[in-house]
């Protein structure tokens, strides 16, 4: 008997994790393993996802990088539409990417095929009028920030709170001392050094954006702080030969570490961090970080006319509703004022401490552990 058939588009870094973490738990428990087939990366590919479209190269943010990867993406889209048609899958699973996931949940409707869209647009921010769309386009709504949940049955979607899947991420060894030590010594990190890591993105548009200001921040944080190591954590989806072209150019001593996420943050002491889901990352494990953002020119005065007067723009501060960490946004996010933030948490052993107890409180603002599992469950409706 011929599979049951499921699309799953997770066209970027964090969303990608998730699918991974969902295909994982379907081959532990589920006695007939839906075939899986849609956008996805390397890793799910690995563990049986076709892929007919990558996340590696269709996780771009902003308008001209959109442009630049329209052939691409549209070429990805139409090949996925022809799948669905043919296959008739039980359901899609979308994940966040909404200017390209809200119109293909239109088409996928229209074709008679159930949308589930999984990890909300961040439609309480910017452009919320988008909900009346979602409202008739997507039949159910699975949301991992609690508020999001209020949002969504204030506009009578059909909404369920599964909470945060990075919750599901941390294992305790992350905090214990002697793993600590065991992975620096890995990387070649002494048990007592300083070490700052940096995060510059996910996505190539984010390195071209960030990598250089953080670069140069580096420069002056060595030249203030010898005794610094600085190690530049390497997102999944990225290609290494991407990060030394630039990091050749500034000559300076800097480790770069492709490693699990989550081990990566844990031998760290501070993070110079890209807004974005690994803002969350880097709080879960009590590190105090900056966070910064920039984007073309064009797109961020864009950006600023079309976002809702939110307090905040990193996620940790948005959860937390308050500034536990600084954020520096477009021309604020220069190298000076990185270091001037990060030079506190070196300086002041009391506002790291305080800090860090502050990033604590984010565990317990994100729900409750194992939300694969209740969004496997959910899916489960509808195999």
């Amino acid at each position: 008997m011929a599979k049951k058939e499921v699309m799953i588009i997770a066209a970027e870094a964090s969303s990608a994790l998730y699918a991974e973490r969902l295909l994982q738990y379907w081959n532990k428990t589920s006695e007939e393993v839906p075939h899986c087939f849609g956008v996805g990366n390397y890793a799910m590919e690995s563990i049986g996802f076709e892929c007919i479209g990558r996340s590696e190269e269709m996780a771009v943010v902003g308008l001209q990088e959109v442009i630049a990867h329209w052939s691409l993406i549209k070429n990805t889209y139409k090949k996925l539409l022809e799948e669905a048609k043919k296959r008739k899958p039980k359901f899609a699973l979308l994940l966040d990417y909404p200017e390209f996931n809200l119109r293909m949940a239109k088409d996928l409707k229209a074709l008679g095929i159930k949308v589930i869209y999984y990890i909300s647009p961040q439609i309480w921010a910017w452009r919320t009028g988008r909900v009346h769309n979602i409202r008739k386009v997507v039949d159910r709504m699975l949301v991992i920030l609690p508020f999001e949940k209020d949002f969504y049955q204030k506009y009578n979607v059909p909404v369920e709170f599964v909470g945060h899947p990075l919750l599901d991420e941390i294992d305790p060894k992350l905090f214990d001392r002697g793993f600590i030590n065991f992975k620096r010594e890995k990387f070649g990190l002494k048990k007592d050094d300083l070490v700052l890591g940096l995060m510059p993105g996910s996505r190539k548009s984010e390195i071209k954006h960030h990598l250089t200001a953080q670069l140069e921040a580096s420069r002056l944080l060595i030249q203030k702080y010898p005794h610094l190591k600085i190690v530049l954590l390497l997102a999944p989806t990225l290609d290494r030969k991407l990060i030394m072209a630039e990091l050749q150019k500034f000559d300076l001593p800097i480790q770069i570490i492709k490693d699990q996420p989550m081990e990566m943050i844990a031998i760290t002491d501070m993070i110079l961090c890209a807004s974005g889901t690994a803002t969350l990352m880097v709080g879960l494990l009590h590190k105090p970080m900056v966070i910064m953002y920039r984007m073309n020119a064009f797109t961020a005065k864009v950006a600023k006319l079309l976002v809702n007067k939110t307090p905040f723009f990193g996620m940790a501060n948005l959860i937390l509703n308050e500034r536990a960490v600084p954020e520096l946004f477009q021309e604020e996010a220069d190298p000076e004022l990185l270091v001037k933030n990060l030079s506190v948490f070196i300086d002041s052993k009391e506002k790291y401490d305080q800090t860090a107890r502050n990033l604590a409180q984010l565990q317990y603002k994100l729900g409750e552990k194992d939300a694969t599992a209740r969004v496997a469950k959910i899916l489960d409706e509808y195999l």
